[in-house]
């Protein structure tokens, strides 16, 4: 293995002088630096990250922990992640927890033997407030993606889930829907709640009554079994003629379900949804949805971890960004004339 004594030995330089082109410290002439780096490519170097990291008392590691990979919102909010952690210099790690308390706790032991500098995390629900703790005891810089987590303060990125699911039922309203029910996340996870709570005020303010039975809540991931959903559906009496999904891969689910049954969307049942489905509704354009900015989530949500890892030695307020969904229009409501 080539080490920094045999750099400086070809390029004639001290080993310190390698030390410091390799971490960029010290005043160094260009023409020296460009020396070495040429040096370090002939005899194909790889620096010691290692020992590089005790150096520097950082590993110019960071860690995204999502709840769904399988979610289009999440891959596009990684790579919105990925691109602004690559422009500042480091490297991303990644776990998916699966809406998984356990899984997540496993990723948390992972990131602090990891010594990563720093974590993006959309936590799986309330129930993650001894995690985070955990994060800040051992003093990891964390910034928390879409979901709230109460009992702790730091910086985070979220959607406005209520104002979207408001949109939601306003336009299943003007369409002409009255009968209209939502499948939706648990009540453990912020995002869900606010989401009930802009149905709840969509009707309100079309002078619909809210109706309990009128609404299912389950996991945001993929269901297994789609039983008890479907035992929910036919104690619905009488039934709706929309469904307002949490997420999208509800919607994936309850589409699903219908089919099953030989209910068809629009025709039978209009179905709206929050987050969009990727470059699938590119392809296919079918789904009405509150469209989240993923991208953003992900970027700026990075850049906030990043400031906050550079500045760790200040006291910073907290920062909390709201970003605004975007109701599009596309084929899955059918517009029902009153009688």
């Amino acid at each position: 293995m080539v080490t920094i004594y045999d750099i400086a030995a070809k390029a004639s330089v001290s080993a310190m002088t390698v030390s410091r082109v390799i971490n960029n410290t010290g005043k160094i002439s260009e023409k020296t630096r460009a020396k070495v780096k040429r040096v370090m490519e002939e005899l194909n170097y790889v620096p010691n990250q290692t020992a590089r990291s005790l150096v520097l008392q950082q590993t110019k590691l960071l860690f995204l922990l999502i709840t769904d990979i399988m979610n289009p919102f999440y891959t596009t909010l990684a790579r919105g992640a990925e691109d602004a952690a690559k422009k500042s210099g480091y490297r991303l790690l990644f776990g998916n927890s699966d809406e998984s308390l356990e899984k997540e706790s496993d990723y948390v032991t992972t990131i602090l033997i990891a010594r990563v500098d720093g974590v993006l995390v959309a936590p799986a629900g309330d129930p993650s407030l001894p995690h985070m703790e955990s994060l800040r005891m051992h003093n990891v810089p964390f910034v928390l993606l879409d979901r709230e987590v109460p009992g702790i303060e730091c910086d985070i990125v979220l959607g406005d889930s209520k104002e979207g699911a408001r949109m939601l039922v306003e336009h299943l309203v003007s369409q002409g829907h009255r009968r209209i029910a939502m499948v939706n996340g648990s009540p453990s996870i912020s995002s869900a709640r606010l989401r009930l709570q802009g149905y709840q005020d969509g009707l309100k303010l079309n002078d619909l009554s809210y109706n309990d039975r009128y609404v299912y809540e389950t996991s945001f991931g993929p269901l297994n079994d789609l039983s008890e959903m479907e035992q929910w559906i036919d104690r619905m009496d009488p039934p709706p003629t929309a469904i307002v999904a949490g997420n999208n891969v509800l919607a994936v689910e309850v589409m699903r379900l219908l089919r099953g049954r030989g209910i068809s969307v629009p025709d039978d049942m209009s179905i709206v949804c929050f987050d969009d489905l990727g470059p699938y509704s590119e392809i296919e354009p079918f789904l009405t949805v509150a469209a989240q900015q993923a991208y953003q989530f992900g970027y700026m949500g990075m850049k906030m971890l990043i400031e906050r890892i550079q500045e760790r030695e200040t006291t910073l307020p907290w920062k909390k960004i709201v970003l605004p969904a975007d109701l599009i229009i596309r084929r899955s409501v059918k517009e029902i004339t009153q009688p």
